[in-house]
């Protein structure tokens, strides 16, 4: 089974600047795997360990320090790692975005079985890149996955936390998920894929590798823009802080009690 791992380099930092376009400027930011995609590693790598013949690439789209993220995901447990990284790609929305990484899985990886994304990415929180990729490789997809039940040659079963209760899901490969959180501890480096990972070559891929037009990727390829970008002001408010609990009752008494 091979599994393509997305994942993303979020800022770590409020220090957040912006380019002209209103996108975030990434290069030189201070970054992390978006914690969702955290999930999804760790969904990839429980695979791995409970299953034989499982491999996993993991793929990412950004500036050219995002091959340390990536080298950090080998260092657990991953096997291969491809960073698509060209000025052609910025500015891209979530549909330029899933276009270009879902080309890139069908022309890089076309014997895939199976494509994990995290179900948010903290710095868009839209939830649109996984399902615009599965859109492009024209597949099956399962978001809100809590859990990965079970895997056979040809399926996968999932469970599906939704706001009024859950599923049980069995979908037919090749398919992507989304995954949600889950409440695990996360697979730590240990000295052997620490080693690999600095021994191992990121395959780059850059716009002419994709066979793409200029139209198709980035800011040119994108539908939707960013019209604002603003931090929101802080609000004034007029906090009260008690010591007691006979001091707080006090204090609501003289504001006309809890409905007040």
């Amino acid at each position: 089974m091979k599994i393509v791992l997305c994942i993303k380099q979020v800022p770590d930092t409020s220090d957040i600047k912006w380019t002209e376009n209103n996108t975030i400027q990434r290069e030189g930011l201070e970054s992390i795997i978006n914690p969702y995609d955290v999930y999804a590693m760790e969904a990839a790598l429980k695979l791995k360990r409970s299953y034989n013949n499982i491999e996993i690439t993991a793929l990412t789209m950004g500036p050219s320090q995002a091959e340390d993220m990536l080298k950090k995901a080998i260092s657990v447990g991953v096997d291969n790692a491809i960073l698509l990284t060209d000025r052609k790609f910025a500015a891209a929305d979530t549909y330029a975005t899933g276009k270009t990484i879902g080309t890139a899985i069908k022309t890089k990886i076309p014997d895939f079985d199976l494509v994990i994304c995290g179900q948010f990415a903290i710095d868009g929180d839209t939830a649109q890149t996984g399902p615009s990729i599965a859109n492009t490789l024209n597949i099956s997809q399962v978001t809100y996955v809590q859990e990965i039940l079970s895997y056979d040659t040809d399926s996968i079963t999932v469970r599906r936390e939704l706001e009024d209760g859950t599923e049980i899901v069995k979908v037919k490969l090749p398919a992507l998920i989304c995954v949600l959180k889950d409440y695990f501890e996360p697979t730590r480096a240990k000295i052997n894929g620490i080693i690999k990972a600095q021994n191992t070559e990121i395959k780059t891929f850059g716009f002419e590798d994709l066979g793409l037009a200029a139209e198709e990727v980035g800011l040119k390829g994108s539908p939707t823009y960013v019209s604002k970008a603003f931090r929101p002001a802080a609000k004034d408010t007029q906090c009260q802080y008690c010591s007691t609990v006979e001091e707080l009752a006090e204090k609501i008494k003289l504001c006309g009690g809890l409905n007040g």
